[in-house]
């Protein structure tokens, strides 16, 4: 264990100790069966209760089993090798490792003298466990509480459960389950590992020293964007000093990942993308991972990925991206949120009913007679003609009509919209506005995202349920009637911030920190106690 090896002779002996079940300067009595602890040591049972007094769910299952210990018992050496060996591996991680302090736990293993210190030991050990799996299973962060706009509902493990689920299971096993089995956090971990490996042999090399680079150049600086291509795995190793095919099709590659367009030119943007230290490359992976364990819950066989930084989304079956479809989401003023919903159905030939926020940008034309693309709408559906309503009378807050622009060629939602009801008021839909989707940067609308491609997007969520999708959107699009069509199975949508994430071949992708949300993340994370390279 890398913990052990940092550890001081007489340390490094207690762990393996602690991991045997023996412990040189407890009274061999203490050593007895633990089903029987807590009646024959009656301080045993009090100090356990102490210990976990102030934990409800820990107090309570050990009120259910009669204050049995799970840890301090000759009986649980396989309990305590499994947490010593999890704890000693948290920081691969990015877990807080000092927050679970692994030496001073062992240390009061190895300190037990008398019953009492024993069940205060137990009681250190569960809070301990508890932490860890809370931590690695479902993020160290409570991410609301430091962006408001990270709506999404972590899925926490009941303590309680936990703990009866635990010592019902093989130890090992149990505590490795408890991180993330998504093939995204899997690759995650193993692209962490590597990078720390490349960081520790001396990194990527020295930083391309030249403004822009081209096919058919040569000399130093085209020898130094080579080694770091080489280096970050996009070219084979090479002598060749030249700008060649290869190092261009390198480029283009390396183009993709960092989500600049791709023309195999070594321009300014590129340069500097290939310059960023790997030290800098590992932070947004730490954050990544610590998203992935906020998403421990089934994504669905079949679901919608809208990755916001990356401007795109996709359809994912089985891992596997069937479609994808460039996007705008919300400016830096109004941001979108990231959270988890279901679709359930479309819209056809949507309307368009403005949000009161919205409302205010159109105020000065509706009090002057103005926007008469726009109705009146009361709160039975009605359309109540503008000429009866004096409008300047109100504020957009105090209007008693909503604000609707009626299905048609100029709406904004364009021909068709995808709903996956939340409180949010956040969904995808067609726009016809189609100049912002050749920008590198797609951070402009008020929240809701817009889809390049929204009706081959519809064809492909309806292909399940028709069998030919193509020919029923269209009969419903001409008809020109609003119509809403159920999905008879319903789609998980998850709206992500991802700075950093795999591809299925485990190619590691980044891009910018758009609304600098991973920046304070990580700090949130490094003020937890993460350190991130160590």
């Amino acid at each position: 264990m890398r913990i052990a090896r940092q550890m001081a002779p007489g340390l490094r002996a207690a762990v393996m100790a602690v991991a045997l079940g023996v412990t040189a300067v407890a009274p061999a009595a203490l050593l007895g069966a633990g089903q029987a602890l807590a009646q024959t040591f009656p301080a045993f049972r009090q100090a356990l209760a102490e210990g976990v007094a102030e934990n409800s769910a820990l107090a309570a299952f050990y009120r259910e089993n009669g204050y049995q210990p799970i840890w301090t018992g000759a009986e649980d050496a396989a309990r305590r090798t499994a947490l010593v060996s999890a704890l000693s591996r948290a920081a691969e991680h990015g877990l807080p490792e000092a927050r679970y302090d692994l030496p001073g736990l062992l240390a009061a293993f190895n300190g037990v003298e008398t019953e009492r210190d024993r069940g205060l030991v137990e009681a250190r050990a569960s809070l301990t466990f508890l932490q860890y799996a809370r931590d690695i299973h479902s993020g160290v962060l409570e991410p609301s509480q430091i962006i408001p706009d990270i709506v999404r509902q972590l899925p926490r493990p009941d303590p309680t459960q936990l703990m009866h689920d635990f010592v019902n299971a093989e130890p090992v096993s149990f505590i490795r389950n408890l991180a993330p089995s998504s093939p995204e956090y899997v690759r995650l971990y193993r692209a962490k590992h590597d990078l720390e490996a490349q960081i520790a042999q001396g990194g990527w090399g020295p930083h391309v020293q030249a403004g822009s680079l081209g096919p058919g150049d040569r000399g130093p600086a085209v020898v130094q964007l080579r080694n770091r291509l080489i280096a970050m795995g996009f070219l084979a190793r090479s002598p060749s000093a030249l700008y060649d095919a290869r190092m261009q099709a390198a480029v283009l590659e390396f183009q993709n990942s960092v989500g600049i367009e791709a023309d195999g030119v070594a321009g300014s943007d590129t340069i500097r993308q290939i310059n960023v230290d790997p030290q800098d490359r590992l932070r947004p992976i730490v954050v990544a991972m610590e998203r992935e364990r906020w998403l421990n819950i089934p994504r669905g066989d079949r679901h919608v990925w809208v990755n916001l930084v990356d401007f795109v989304a996709r359809i994912v079956d089985f891992d596997h991206v069937t479609f994808e479809t460039r996007a705008v989401v919300g400016a830096r003023g109004t941001q979108t949120p990231e959270f988890s919903d279901v679709m359930e159905y479309i819209e056809i030939n949507p309307d368009w009913t403005l949000p009161r926020s919205i409302v205010g940008e159109y105020w000065g034309a509706l009090t002057s007679g103005g926007a008469q693309h726009l109705q009146l709408i009361d709160n039975r559906g009605n359309v109540v003609p503008r000429e009866y309503v004096d409008i300047g009378a109100y504020s957009p807050t105090t209007l008693p009509y909503e604000v609707r622009q009626p299905p048609g060629p100029g709406n904004p939602l364009g021909e068709v919209k995808f709903l996956f009801p939340n409180p949010y008021a956040i969904y995808l839909h067609d726009t016809p506005s189609r100049s912002l989707f050749g920008r590198s940067v797609r951070a402009f609308s008020h929240g809701c995202i817009r889809l390049q491609r929204p009706r081959d997007f519809a064809f492909e969520i309806l292909r399940p349920q028709e069998p030919d999708p193509e020919s029923f959107y269209m009969s419903v699009l001409n008809s020109r009637r609003q119509t809403e069509v159920h999905l008879v199975t319903p789609i998980p949508v998850h709206l992500v911030y991802r700075t950093a994430y795999t591809s299925v071949d485990g190619r590691m992708n980044y891009r910018d920190d758009v609304y600098g949300r991973d920046a304070r993340l990580y700090d949130a994370l490094i003020s937890a106690g993460v350190e991130v390279g160590a």
